[in-house]
């Protein structure tokens, strides 16, 4: 018997498409930005998945959420050690 569900990664790969259209109107430089949002849900895709929301969309927003976070606090940590060295 197969999966009659689909996956956390076939919802947003689904997700992504929806949204190909806004993609396309992008200009060409915000493009790579916001396939970066979708790289970071796959990122995730383990843990969304276990969680098995009704809206996939909750877990993306999370998962693009926590690497900004991870992102952020990776910066700080450089200009900290930065300005300790000046």
């Amino acid at each position: 018997m197969g999966r009659t569900n689909p996956t956390y990664r076939d919802m947003v790969r689904a997700t992504e498409n929806r949204w190909s259209d806004y993609r396309r109107a992008l200009r060409h430089g915000d493009q790579p930005y916001f396939d970066q949002l979708f790289e970071h849900a796959r990122a995730h895709a383990d843990a969304g998945g276990y969680l098995n929301h009704q809206f996939v969309e909750i877990p993306i927003l999370l998962s693009i959420a926590l690497e900004q976070e991870k992102r952020i606090a990776s910066l700080e940590k450089r200009m900290a050690v930065d300005e300790f060295v000046e």
